[in-house]
């Protein structure tokens, strides 16, 4: 008997929850999208996006085909199919595979974004072949998956890999973090961490940039490099100063894991040559001799507007 060729990914987010049909190859066939605050009730969440779904997987020939579902969302525990205290989504603590599973007549598994996009390098990206490395995800916060052995790192309660949280400025220099501790390397490596970086350098400086020109407080990564492009050395300290805080927090990942890569993934791995050449120098610089220019620095090769879709779907072509 033939296996059913397609499987469910859905990216769960704060604002959109994007559902697509997906093949073996890692071919986005179909999406579809749902306002996720719109259903403070869980049980309409998952009806409404049922009533969605069925419009996509209509059209490639129907449930039959569908092999299982797998969900990126947040706090999402791949133990127990529960999300747990997401303090993003109208629900706090639901068990959410086995909602999916009873709408949808299907198997369901979950895990956290940066995990699903783990998974997606795995099966369909820059990872492809690998079975030892570390995803990076560099986007309003700092996420991580961990593959060793070709499985993703859960730990014993379903959450572990949250590098992001780990120490980059310790004591009261660090930065406050949204998480409550200070000095986390998602204070300084995610979006808003290269806006408070951009903020401090300007007002340390009074070298000439552009970036003056701009609102302070709205900067991305893009502006700076932007900005870098043009040649502006403020723009280039900016990318100088988060790459080495990024490196250094890099040297320390690969003596947990002896990773054969780092994969990066999000806004930030667009400024390409500029945030990567002082990722790998601090990188190279602090890690242990003996993984010294070892291991590679990647950047995802997935497609942005497929990698949480295919990264969620990668879940559910297991057994």
């Amino acid at each position: 008997m033939q296996k059913k060729p397609y499987v469910l990914g859905l990216d769960m987010g704060g604002t959109n929850s994007v559902l697509g049909v997906v093949d073996a190859r890692g071919h986005v066939l179909a999406r579809t999208s749902i306002k996720t605050q719109a259903y403070p009730n869980i049980n309409d969440y998952v009806n409404a996006l049922y009533d969605e779904a069925i419009k996509i997987v209509d059209a490639v020939g129907g449930m039959d085909l569908i092999r299982g579902i797998g969900a990126g969302v947040p706090n999402g525990n791949y133990y127990t199919g529960m999300i747990e205290g997401a303090m993003n989504l109208p629900w706090q603590s639901v068990p959410f595979a086995q909602l999916m599973t009873d709408r949808f007549g299907v198997p369901c598994k979950i895990t956290n974004d940066a995990n699903a996009a783990a998974m997606g390098e795995m099966t369909y990206g820059a990872a492809r072949g690998m079975k030892n490395f570390i995803m990076i995800t560099l986007g309003t916060g700092v996420g991580s998956g961990i593959v060793v052995d070709g499985k993703v790192v859960y730990g014993h309660d379903g959450f572990a890999g949250e590098l992001g949280h780990t120490c980059a400025v310790r004591g009261e220099a660090g930065r406050p973090c949204n998480c409550g501790k200070k000095g986390c390397l998602e204070a300084y490596a995610s979006a808003t961490g290269v806006a408070r970086t951009a903020k401090e350098i300007i007002a340390s400086t009074t070298k000439k940039t552009v970036l003056r020109n701009l609102d302070i407080d709205a900067i991305t990564s893009k502006d700076v490099f932007d900005a870098a492009e043009q040649g502006d050395e403020v723009a280039k300290q900016i990318f100088d100063y988060t790459g080495t805080i990024l490196g250094q927090q890099l040297a320390d990942f690969i003596a947990f894991s002896a990773p054969e890569a780092i994969v990066m993934f999000g806004g930030l791995t667009k400024s390409g040559h500029w945030i990567k050449d002082p990722v790998e120098k601090a990188m190279n610089d602090n890690v242990l001799p003996l993984w010294r220019n070892k291991v590679q620095v990647l950047f995802s090769d997935l497609k942005e507007a497929d990698a949480a879709v295919l990264g969620a779907s990668a879940l559910a072509w297991g057994d």
